[in-house]
């Protein structure tokens, strides 16, 4: 699909791609296509930068970091293969989250993710985007930003990611994003699509990072104490299970002994151990009214049906759970508005478009 030119003032087209792709305003990087070397330029980023860019005159690379927020998150597929991307967008999707494929300007592919003008929590984007990762078999894929914040160290600038839409590789069909209706096909205006995309807001980073039990503390919630997830690193179990571990539990032994599995799979621990683990944990219990202590094969099968799939919930509102549940939990402060948020909204679709590039 040729892709053909767009009406739009180059003062329009500018300012557009500023807004799609910002980040630090005093630095941003270049390479030579000749010898594949790229640096970084210490001038600001004008206007002019971006039309030598968007004319093939000279690559733009953004940083996208500025202190700890961003504008955007990418994916960097280094492979001419667009399964991956394409598997990331459409579970991208099934969070209610767009993500844009881009063919690279060499090898492999970009998936960008454009988040609120204003910015949000690099942390959170980058947690989101390494669990999508995951969760389609490719985790150890590089995400830019590289990091959840700038140190404030002089000169830690964070890393660039060259931007879409350089006027060289443009006629190549390169750096250009594409339509995955169309098999992949450059959209044919790139301006309307680019005007059409739609921008993640942090609450809705936030109902993934809850809905998966994420573990996400950026900068700007360790201020105030108070983290997305556990206060727990990822591999440690949350209060209400290590309690009781610790107390043992007088009643709904089943449903509990399920819970407890269902954590020491979350944090790793093979079937066995979990098993054995349990084993020692009922030893704890002291059931009410002359019941007897959950047996071995009990545990057994209860640890076995926590072990067949990936179970995400916590339990929160399970009988079981409530009496050990600890009031400063983050996670059972924000369930209930992620729920509102996540049944309430209506998805949005970005529409196929057609018509221009840069004239």
């Amino acid at each position: 699909m040729t892709i053909c030119r767009d009406n739009r003032s180059s003062e329009s087209k500018v300012r557009l791609f500023r807004e799609c792709f910002s980040g630090l305003p005093h630095i941003y990087g270049t390479y030579d296509a000749a010898s594949g070397r790229s640096w970084q330029v210490k001038m600001p980023v004008t206007d002019e930068v971006v039309l030598r860019h968007l004319t093939g005159k000279e690559p733009f690379g953004v940083y996208l970091l500025t202190g700890h927020v961003t504008r955007a998150v990418v994916a960097d597929f280094d492979r001419d293969d667009a399964t991956a991307p394409l598997d990331f967008a459409v579970r991208a999707q099934h969070y209610g989250l767009s993500a844009y494929i881009e063919v690279s300007k060499r090898r492999g592919f970009h998936a960008w993710m454009f988040l609120s003008p204003q910015g949000v929590s690099a942390a959170k984007a980058r947690a989101v985007f390494q669990y999508i990762l995951g969760e389609v078999g490719h985790p150890d894929t590089e995400i830019f930003p590289k990091q959840d914040s700038l140190d404030g160290t002089p000169g830690n600038c964070g890393n660039f990611i060259f931007a879409p839409l350089y006027g060289l590789s443009v006629a190549k069909s390169r750096t250009v994003f594409l339509d995955p209706k169309q098999g992949l096909a450059p959209f044919p205006n790139q301006w309307a699509f680019l005007d059409r995309i739609k921008r993640a807001t942090e609450p809705e980073l936030d109902e993934t990072i809850e809905m998966n039990e994420l573990q996400v503390c950026s900068p700007e919630s360790r201020e105030t104490s108070r983290c997305l997830g556990t206060f727990q690193p990822a591999w440690a179990l949350p209060a209400c299970a290590r309690r009781m571990f610790e107390e043992g539990v007088s009643e709904n032994q089943r449903v509990a002994c399920f819970r407890l599995a269902v954590h020491l799979r979350k944090i790793g621990l093979p079937w066995d151990i979990a098993t054995a683990a349990l084993q020692q944990w009922a030893t704890k219990n002291y059931p009410r009214d002359g019941n007897r202590v959950i047996t071995d094969d009990e545990i057994k099968a209860q640890s076995a049906s926590a072990y067949l799939k990936e179970y995400r919930g916590n339990g929160c509102e399970d009988p079981a759970v409530q009496p050990f549940c600890d009031p400063s939990c983050p996670i059972r402060d924000t369930m209930n508005e992620a729920r509102a948020r996540v049944y309430g909204r209506i998805h949005e679709t970005t529409p196929t478009v057609t018509g221009g590039y840069f004239s």
